[in-house]
């Protein structure tokens, strides 16, 4: 079932493939390119990338949505660095399944029992989810979903 941007913000939930279990909330914020954590993001969670649309925006607790990750196998021990010291995305939301993203959901998880949710949409449902829009992500092993 495709979902419109109108019935998600009438609160009807976005059904989406889990990557990583966990449950959050938090404020959208989509990025218009892919980001990597490695080089991309410093310890506090702002986007360094001078190239980056989004450069100097925080991705401490938002809801990180964009179409994919970019590079870098370095970028899942970032990633679980910055969910251990409190400084990564709520969750996060992508177009296309990114191994390197959810392996660092995964690390942080097992190493500090932090489980954040990491899920895949279409890209039209990931076009819905705009910055600003607060959201609930909410993934177990075998189903995920999304509500405003």
């Amino acid at each position: 079932m495709t979902i419109s941007s109108a019935d998600t913000a009438h609160g009807m939930p976005l059904t989406a493939v889990p990557l990583h279990a966990g449950s959050a909330r938090g404020e959208v914020l989509h990025l218009d390119a892919p980001l990597s954590f490695w080089g991309g993001t410093d310890h506090h969670g702002r986007i360094i990338d001078a190239h980056h649309p989004q450069h100097g925006a925080s991705v401490t607790g938002r809801v990180l949505v964009m179409t994919s990750g970019r590079g870098s196998s370095s970028s899942s021990y970032v990633l679980a660095e910055q969910l251990r010291r409190g400084t990564g995305p709520t969750a996060i939301v992508l177009a296309e399944a990114d191994a390197i993203i959810a392996l660092g959901a995964l690390v942080a998880d097992e190493l500090y029992a932090i489980a954040t949710p990491v899920v895949r949409v279409c890209p039209g449902e990931l076009a819905s989810l705009t910055t600003g829009l607060r959201v609930t992500v909410v993934a177990d092993a075998e189903s995920a979903s999304i509500t405003v």
